[in-house]
């Protein structure tokens, strides 16, 4: 009975729903830094766009990167908080894109923003972008530090 009435909800289960499914499985992964669940979630050609500067990653370049974090089994939690997804308004219902609040023990409140595809294979992420959520207030001072911190390291040895 159990196993008829999860595949009714399946066959009902909306675009919006799948992106989300999609979402918190990519959280569940990276969190028990499980590489191959998180990377089955993308695309082979996507992009990742992490916090810092630097961090503009194809799939396997970002691979290469979080690889020895999670051969270490160490991973990260970036559990949604709210989302708002959208799906084109394009008759094949194939292309979604998601803007959610998320919360991270260290960063403490981010956001994450992307583009995903259904394929035959699901919905995949196309690119992904962690950024952090500065408060206004605070966005010159931030800025100047960052300056300060970029003309440092260009004048190093």
């Amino acid at each position: 009975m159990f196993a008829a009435l999860a595949f009714a909800a399946a066959l009902q289960a909306t675009p919006e729903a799948e992106v989300a499914a999609v979402l918190d499985q990519l959280n569940v992964a990276s969190a028990a830094a499980d590489a191959d669940a998180y990377f089955a979630l993308y695309a082979p050609d996507a992009r990742f766009v992490g916090t810092d500067a630097g961090e503009h990653w194809t799939r396997e370049e970002l691979r290469g990167y979080v690889g020895p974090y999670f051969a270490r089994g160490q991973g990260w939690s970036y559990p949604a908080t709210s989302r708002v997804i959208t799906i084109a308004p394009i008759q094949c219902r194939c292309i979604a894109w998601f803007e959610e609040q998320l919360t991270n023990d260290s960063y403490g409140r981010t956001r994450g923003s992307g583009v995903m595809r259904l394929t035959d294979d699901g919905w995949k992420i196309e690119q992904y972008v962690l950024s952090l959520a500065v408060p206004n207030d605070l966005a010159s001072p931030i800025a100047r530090i960052i300056k300060t911190y970029e003309a440092a390291k260009a004048t190093a040895p």
